[in-house]
């Protein structure tokens, strides 16, 4: 059965989405951003654009060139329809408002889960999913794992490391199949890090598998029985959290976190970059970030990179904590914050943590949007789509190749109104909706350059944001919280 209302291309092998149109913009990654090629579209059009490192067509644009600006995506089928954007170490996935999933880019151990090994340049459905209503996708570093709305979760890609959460399978699977470990589940939110996997269930149970962590805690924990959810090649149950109730799990690249119900953040595995907010070298058991941490609020969301995490508060407050050599924490870093030099980039004048808390990034704040890439980031503040970090591929946007240490306008983007953001690895995508186009003999107006975000941090209207934000969000159910949390750093989502 087909997607209601899908046009297909002839094609071998492959059905793509057309008459769409999504931007993306990249130098050798992901996903990404673009802007408005003249002509393209009509006024008030939706679309979606990408950028960044594109060295296996991740970014859906039909080649394999990087792209340092926001590039139109015009194969994709009524934009407007995008519920999730997402990205993995080479590849791409988004999720439309009716189940459907469209992948793209490399696919060299099946994690597009098309049935082949070829790389795909441009969105092309799932086939062996249509009339299986997917709710998320979690992109890791080779693998895929999808939840649908039944709750069901599937895995494919390599399974070198046990991450797809089938023992005794193959070391790759190329069509998508269910973990039988989880079929008595009621899976509500999945995650996907560099080699392992994690999921949490509507009753606020937490799984992990893939031995992604076991190296580093074999190697820090010297003399230590590793407790087996950290060994498991199948979904075991992460203990230490029986006394709370998850609602949204993620994953670095060695490194695992989740939010209960009651706003508290846990964290365990590697902390080599200060992400788990400990003095611990790692931590084998989930441990709480005290909520002093986040000013004595509750954590509504949270993201990660690879080394990094993101939270939001209860009154929309930004937190970043973790590693920060590449500017992927958004702020400059102060001398009381431990911080020891561990890369020669000039442009960096601190660099990885030894140590590293919650520091709030007042800029963000009332943020509606947040994704981390392995080690950059995106976010919509106000309609308007922001960047920072790691810049090598140009998954910033920007046109250069050069970091980004505060968040700034993505400004190919300034004239649209960003919708929704999402990471790979070094790549970045964006949904956004084109402005109105002016009437016959008028001029369009040209938003003016904006300074940096953070020289703006402790504005009074940072302040009015901070203030107004429960007034001007709806409720949200704990559906919708777990549906703004992501790992998309390579986690998602992620490198």
């Amino acid at each position: 059965m087909n997607l209601p209302g899908l046009q297909w291309k002839n094609t071998t092998d492959r059905e793509v989405l057309k008459n769409g149109i999504l931007f993306p913009h990249s130098s050798g990654g992901q996903k990404s951003k673009s802007k408005v090629a003249a002509g393209l579209l009509s006024s008030g059009a939706s679309f979606s654009g990408s950028q960044g490192a594109n060295s296996y067509g991740q970014l859906g644009l039909g080649h394999k060139e990087d792209v340092l600006l926001p590039q139109q995506l015009s194969d994709f089928y009524k934009p407007e329809c995008i519920r999730r954007i997402t990205g993995g170490g080479g590849h791409s996935a988004v999720v439309t408002d009716d189940g459907g999933l469209f992948v793209c880019g490399l696919n060299k151990d099946g994690q597009l889960g098309l049935g082949h090994t070829e790389d795909i340049l441009y969105f092309t459905a799932c086939r062996s999913l249509l009339g299986c209503p997917i709710l998320q996708v979690a992109c890791g570093w080779d693998f895929t794992i999808i939840l649908t709305e039944s709750g069901q979760v599937l895995s494919c890609g390599s399974n070198s490391f046990g991450q797809l959460g089938v023992p005794h399978g193959a070391r790759r699977c190329v069509v998508p199949q269910a973990i039988e470990q989880l079929l008595r589940e009621k899976v509500v939110c999945i995650a996907a890090g560099l080699r392992h996997a994690l999921a949490a269930t509507a009753n606020g149970v937490v799984f992990q598998w893939g031995t992604g962590l076991a190296s580093s805690g074999r190697r820090l924990c010297p003399g230590q029985t590793l407790p087996p959810f950290l060994t498991a090649r199948e979904p075991s149950r992460v203990t230490g959290l029986e006394n709370s109730k998850v609602t949204c799990v993620l994953a670095g690249s060695d490194h695992s976190a989740s939010l209960t119900d009651a706003g508290e953040l846990y964290v365990w595995g590697s902390n080599k970059h200060g992400q788990l907010a400990s003095l611990a070298a790692f931590l084998p058991m989930p441990q709480k970030i005290e909520a002093h941490c986040f000013q004595n609020e509750k954590v509504t969301s949270v993201w990660s990179g690879w080394t990094h995490l993101v939270a939001q508060t209860e009154t929309g407050k930004v937190f970043t904590w973790g590693r920060a050599d590449y500017g992927q924490l958004g702020r400059k870093l102060a001398s009381s914050e431990d911080w020891k030099l561990q890369s020669q980039d000039p442009s960096c004048p601190r660099s990885g943590p030894r140590k590293s808390m919650p520091s709030p990034l007042h800029c963000l704040t009332g943020a509606t949007e947040i994704s981390c890439g392995s080690e950059h980031n995106l976010a919509v503040i106000g309609g308007t789509c922001y960047s920072w970090g790691w810049n090598e591929h140009g998954m910033c946007g920007d046109g250069s190749e050069d970091n980004i240490w505060a968040p700034k306008p993505v400004q190919a983007l300034r004239s649209s109104l960003g919708l929704l953001v999402g990471c790979g690895a070094g790549h970045s995508l964006a949904l956004c909706q084109l402005p109105a186009l002016p009437e016959l003999g008028q001029h369009p107006k040209v938003a003016g350059s904006s300074l940096d975000a953070t020289e703006d941090a402790e504005s009074q209207e940072a302040m009015d944001k901070e203030r107004n934000w429960k007034e001007r969000q709806p409720e949200a159910s704990a559906q919708s919280q777990y549906g703004r949390s992501r790992n998309e750093g390579l986690v998602t989502e992620a490198l």
